[in-house]
C-alpha cells in the first residue's frame, strides 16, 4: 500500500443492497453497531448522526477520527426494497410455480452446470430453497395422506377434508416460519433474475436510472471521493449503473469515483442467456479509467462466488481489462477462532460479514474504507490480487448483444 496522494476529508457513499425486502434502516443500525465495535477494536472514533430532511433518499452522516484525521461521510442507501416486496409471490402455490420456472431457467439453459465449475457454495445455496420447499411439500403431503387414512377409518367422508386441511396448515406453518428457514425468501431472490433470463425488469431499470442521477449529482459536488458499495446482487446492479454514467459522460474528469463490490453473485445473472446488458456492462466497466473497482469476497461466505473475477468468468474480458482488483476478506484469519467457530455455519450472517467488525482486521476494514481518510484507489494501489482467484471463462453465453 502506498501513501495517499491526498487525504479524504469529505466522502459520499452510496450503498446498493441486494435482494432485500426490509426497510433500509437495518443498514443504519448495522453500521452503528458494527462501526462502534470496530472502532473499539482498532482504536479510532466513529459517530453517526441523522441526515437533514430532504438530504438524499435514506441515510445518515458519519464523523470519524481515524489515524488522527477528521473525516465526514454522507451515507445513502439506494434501496429497492419496495420493488423486492412487489416481486415476492404472496401465496404458496405461486412460490411453487416460481420453483418450477427457476429450476428450468438454470437447468434448461445449461447455466447451472457451468456455475458448478466455479464454486459449489453458491450453487448449493441456489439449490437449497428448491430442495427445502420440495421437502416441505413432501412432508405436508405425507402427513396429509396419513390423516386421510386415519380419518377414513372413522368415516369415508371425513378423511379427505381432514387430509387437505392438514396439508394446507403445514405449508402455511412453514411459510410463517420462513424467517428461520429462508426457503421462500431465497426462492423469490433467484426467481427474480431467472424469470427474465438475466434482463432487468422495467421497474428496476427505472430505479437504477434514479440511482444514477443521485450519484451523478454527488460527483458534481465538493466531495473528495464518491464511493459506490454494491453488496450481493447489488453488485451487478452497481456495475450497470456506473457503466451508464460513464458512457453518458456524467463522470467529470478528475472525479474520484470508486466502486467496492462485496459478496458478489454476478455469475448467477451473467450466466443466463438474456443477460446481454450485464455482460456488456461488465466488459465496459472493466476497461474504464474513470473508476477504481475493488471486488472483495471470502471463501468462508458460501453465498458468494468467492474470488471469482466476475468479468473473466463471464467470458467478456479483453486485453484492455484493468478491473476489478479481486482479493479475499479472509474470514478465517480476520475473525478470531472463537468468533469464526460461532459464525461458520450461519451462512446468511456470514454473507453480511463484509459490513461488520473483524476481531483481527487485515487489509480489509469496511469502516476505514467508508469513513477513513484514504481513498479506495490509494488504499489498494499496490495491493496484488489474490493468487487463488478464478479467472477461467465458463459462462455458456459470453455474448454482449443478441
Amino acid at each position: 500500500m502506498t501513501e495517499p496522494t491526498s487525504m479524504v476529508k469529505r466522502r459520499r457513499v452510496f450503498y446498493v443492497p441486494g435482494y432485500d425486502p426490509i426497510h433500509p434502516r437495518r443498514y443504519r443500525e448495522l453500521y452503528r453497531k458494527e462501526g462502534a465495535a470496530q472502532a473499539e477494536i482498532s482504536g479510532y472514533d466513529i459517530t453517526l448522526s441523522a441526515k437533514a430532511v430532504g438530504q438524499g433518499r435514506y441515510g445518515w452522516n458519519v464523523d470519524a477520527v481515524i489515524d488522527g484525521a477528521d473525516v465526514h461521510t454522507d451515507m445513502d442507501v439506494l434501496y429497492w426494497s419496495d420493488i423486492v416486496r412487489d416481486s415476492m409471490a404472496s401465496d404458496i402455490p405461486s412460490t411453487y410455480w416460481q420453483l418450477l420456472q427457476t429450476s428450468w431457467a438454470y437447468i434448461g439453459s445449461g447455466a447451472l452446470w457451468r456455475l458448478m465449475k466455479l464454486r459449489k457454495g453458491p450453487v448449493i445455496a441456489a439449490l437449497y430453497p428448491i430442495f427445502m420447499l420440495l421437502g416441505q411439500l413432501a412432508l405436508a403431503l405425507g402427513l396429509g395422506w396419513l390423516a386421510y387414512e386415519l380419518g377414513s377409518m372413522v368415516h369415508p367422508v371425513v378423511g379427505a377434508p381432514i387430509g387437505v386441511v392438514l396439508v394446507v396448515m403445514i405449508l402455511r406453518w412453514f411459510r410463517a416460519k420462513d424467517g428461520k428457514f429462508f426457503a421462500y425468501y431465497l426462492m423469490h431472490d433467484y426467481a427474480y433474475s431467472a424469470r427474465y433470463g438475466g434482463e432487468n425488469p422495467e421497474p428496476l431499470e427505472r430505479r437504477m436510472a434514479e440511482f444514477g442521477d443521485e450519484i451523478a449529482a454527488a460527483l458534481s459536488q465538493d466531495y473528495d471521493e464518491v464511493l459506490v458499495v454494491g453488496h450481493s446482487s447489488g453488485a451487478h446492479l452497481s456495475v450497470s449503473i456506473l457503466s451508464d454514467l460513464i458512457r453518458a459522460g456524467r463522470v467529470p474528469e478528475g472525479a474520484r469515483l470508486a466502486f467496492l463490490s462485496l459478496g458478489q453473485v454476478v455469475p448467477m445473472v451473467s450466466f443466463l442467456p438474456r443477460a446481454y446488458r450485464l455482460r456488456a456492462d461488465l466488459r465496459f466497466l472493466s476497461e474504464s479509467d474513470a473508476v477504481t473497482w475493488v471486488d472483495v469476497t471470502a471463501p468462508g461466505d458460501g453465498c458468494a462466488f468467492a474470488l471469482c473475477d466476475p468479468v473473466a468468468v463471464s467470458g467478456v474480458a479483453t486485453d484492455a481489462k484493468r478491473w476489478p482488483l479481486v482479493f479475499s476478506a479472509a474470514f478465517t484469519k480476520s475473525l478470531s477462532p472463537a468468533r469464526w467457530k460461532a459464525l461458520r455455519w450461519r451462512f446468511f450472517r456470514l454473507h453480511f460479514q463484509y459490513l461488520c467488525a473483524f476481531d483481527n482486521p487485515l487489509d480489509y476494514d469496511y469502516f476505514q474504507i467508508t469513513a477513513g481518510p484514504v481513498s479506495l484507489s490509494d488504499r489498494y494501489h499496490d495491493r496484488p490480487p489474490s493468487r487463488s482467484r478464478i479467472e477461467t471463462p465458463v459462462c455458456p453465453y459470453p455474448t454482449v448483444a443478441p
